[in-house]
């Protein structure tokens, strides 16, 4: 239910003031360190403040602020009458969610809700418009579920229908925002896009001429909104086509091989540049290009590169579509590397003023003094300080904390390592260390492993289960295991069809390596992690028995065959493209590799699992569905072994709400607390 929000604005406006005070450096205060253990409720808490983006004009500020009530608020502060900052819209039944500014005086955002599972489906996103001063609230995609929030006001229904995403915001004068008309894959997966023009303040919606470039499933416009580049990945191909401006014909640019294409598009700027990646590294790691027409191909020189991880960012500019500032790129932390001098002058004088932190700044006006800057600030200790900067004032002026009730001095610290695996294969491994006196013995540890598994596991910054973990005591170890993407394409392919095996041996390679380093002790190390983190926390305690004291799976692949056959009985959410083509050449042919995928299966060697496990799931789970849990237990069962069990019945495929957040992590705990002991 939409509310006029007087409280927030009242009681919001004040407190908003009240922390715009001028800093000389960082916004951490003197606070008296307490004994006790930080409770579980201020590591799994939803964020005081989130979600800032400065208006086009650079005057104002949106931020999602969390109150009194349950539910956020969307709130405006004015940085030239910051007395006159307020929040402007909040719900009763909804969180506010993918906030942009449309011109200096509207708004548009989509709704979830807060205190569903994530296996719910309650409501659809929808999108609603509002003006900067909280009136005129439009309905333009629909919501589904709540029928106060989709009545019309200006009683015409032009709202449109529930399958409508926001793709992009024109920079053309306009109040129109872009949105694509999505068609569904069988599996639920976006299947196509089709982009038409939609006015924030009247509600009406045009389609997009985009000729015919064929099914298209991600779009790239220029500022002005006019479609130029058009992808589809499908029937294990990635199609990319083309439309230089002013024409209408598009130009087929890259038909490859979807798991290794030869580049893949990112960005497109005010020039008419297009930015994409190829592998070309050292190691095979992604680089930045800019795409060269003539030659129908990136360009010879890449225009950045991170030595030692593949580039993953993206364009800095005012604006999406606008001028190429500079490249925002993650290395261990996340890098900013400015084209624009005067950005670069900005940068080098934030993170003088704020040291030891990564420092993300984005402006208005960035090629004049009177700039203004918005900073986003954190380490691996602080959740995040908002800061702004505005013209020669030479002023950072702190707007808020992240999550207030996180005192960094009480967290852990978080170190990046290169190691050597047992065959000379290069292992990243994230460690976080609790504090310890000196001369303390090495404390006991927990293999954190991640999901996926083909994706980047870890980032210098703060996480919320590692530092929950380390403030009990316990070291967290993430390696990088070969297959982990993010560190080049030799690393990737090294873990092609290495489940249970040699992406296996990384993990016990990451922990005698910290042993030996005297940052642990060998003699108590428990491992847990979840969906392709729990397989291998299952798998672990089959492979290495005498290493692990114990294993917490959670939403974990207990038999690697149910996710490459499926089965008629139950559905997961695999697409046919993945299951026919990406499992296959990732994981293992089901008929080709059956001998290797059997001696890979916990569930078929659950025999040999002796340690105490912990079993945890989400009943409506689609993409390990809860089956490979209910299976295992039984297998435990069969054997002797009673594993620990805990099932959300509302989740899905991780936990959303908040009380199971904080349910897991204390049963977590408790069960690594009773095997950790000397």
């Amino acid at each position: 239910m939409l509310r006029n929000a007087g409280w927030l604005a009242r009681c919001a406006g004040p407190w908003l003031a009240s922390v715009l005070v001028a800093v000389s450096g960082a916004a951490a205060t003197a606070q008296p360190v307490k004994e006790e253990p930080v409770p579980v409720e201020s590591f799994f808490a939803w964020p005081d403040m989130s979600d800032l983006l400065l208006s086009p004009s650079g005057r104002y500020v949106s931020v999602l602020v969390r109150g009194p009530l349950k539910n956020n608020a969307l709130a405006v502060i004015d940085l030239e009458q910051s007395q006159e900052s307020r929040a402007i819209v909040t719900y009763k039944d909804a969180d506010i969610e993918d906030v942009h500014w449309v011109g200096d005086d509207w708004l548009v955002y989509t709704l979830q809700d807060p205190i569903a599972g994530s296996g719910e489906r309650k409501m659809a996103p929808g999108l609603i418009s509002i003006r900067r001063t909280g009136g005129d609230p439009r309905v333009l995609v629909k919501l589904r579920g709540n029928p106060f929030i989709n009545a019309d006001p200006i009683g015409v229904d032009r709202r449109l229908d529930y399958n409508h995403m926001l793709l992009f915001v024109p920079q053309d004068g306009s109040r129109d925002v872009i949105v694509g008309e999505i068609t569904f894959s069988r599996e639920g997966h976006i299947d196509a896009l089709l982009p038409k023009r939609l006015n924030v303040e009247s509600g009406r919606s045009r389609d997009i001429d985009v000729g015919t470039p064929g099914k298209v499933s991600r779009w790239l416009f220029d500022a002005d909104g006019k479609p130029r580049l058009a992808a589809y990945a499908g029937d294990g191909r990635l199609k990319v086509r083309w439309r230089d401006p002013g024409t209408e014909q598009w130009t087929l640019l890259l038909d490859a091989d979807w798991l290794q294409p030869a580049w893949q598009p990112l960005a497109l700027d005010a020039a008419g540049t297009l930015y994409v990646t190829d592998a070309r590294g050292a190691g095979g790691t992604n680089v930045l290009s800019r795409y060269d027409f003539s030659a129908r191909a990136p360009a010879a020189k890449p225009a950045v590169a991170v030595p030692g991880f593949d580039f993953r960012g993206s364009l800095v500019s005012e604006y999406e579509g606008g001028r190429a500032l500079g490249v925002r790129a993650d290395a261990e932390s996340e890098v900013t590397v400015w084209f624009d001098p005067a950005m670069k002058s900005v940068q080098d004088e934030v993170d003088r003023r704020l040291p030891g932190r990564v420092n993300r700044i984005s402006c208005r006006h960035c090629d004049t003094d009177e700039r203004t800057v918005l900073i986003q600030s954190w380490s691996d200790r602080d959740p995040g300080t908002y800061f702004v900067w505005r013209g020669r004032q030479g002023k950072l002026q702190a707007i808020g904390r992240r999550m207030k009730a996180i005192d960094p001095r009480r967290m852990a610290q978080l170190s990046f390592e290169r190691i050597k695996a047992r065959d000379g294969q290069d292992l990243p491994v994230w460690i976080t260390e609790p504090k310890r006196a000196d001369g303390a013995p090495p404390p006991p540890a927990v293999v954190l492993v991640h999901g996926g598994p083909w994706v980047r596991g870890g980032s210098w910054r703060w996480h919320e289960l590692p530092q929950f973990l380390a403030s009990r005591g316990w070291v967290v170890i993430e390696p990088e295991f070969r297959g982990s993407t993010g560190y080049g394409n030799e690393h990737f392919r090294a873990g092609w069809r290495q489940w249970g095996q040699a992406m296996q041996d990384d993990l016990v390679d990451a922990v005698r390596w910290a042993a030996a380093e005297k940052r642990i002790d060998l003699r108590r190390v428990c491992i847990a992690g979840g969906s392709y983190g729990g397989y291998a926390t299952l798998m672990g305690l089959v492979h290495d028995p005498d290493l692990y004291r114990c294993g917490a799976a959670f939403a974990a692949v207990s038999e690697p065959m149910r996710m490459l056959e499926g089965s008629w009985w139950w559905r997961d959410d695999l697409s046919d493209d993945w299951r026919g083509y990406g499992l296959p050449t990732l994981l293992g042919d089901p008929k080709a590799d059956a001998e290797m995928l059997k001696a890979a299966s916990p569930l078929q060697q659950a025999a040999r699992i002796k340690a105490p496990v912990l079993l945890v799931h989400g009943e409506l789970d689609r993409r390990v569905p809860i089956v490979h849990a209910r299976e295992m237990r039984d297998a435990l069962r069969k054997n002797g072994q009673e594993p620990e069990w805990l099932v959300f019945p509302e989740e899905a495929h991780g936990w959303k709400k908040l009380e199971n957040q904080r349910a897991f992590a204390l049963q977590l705990e408790a069960f690594l607390a009773r095997h950790l002991k000397p």
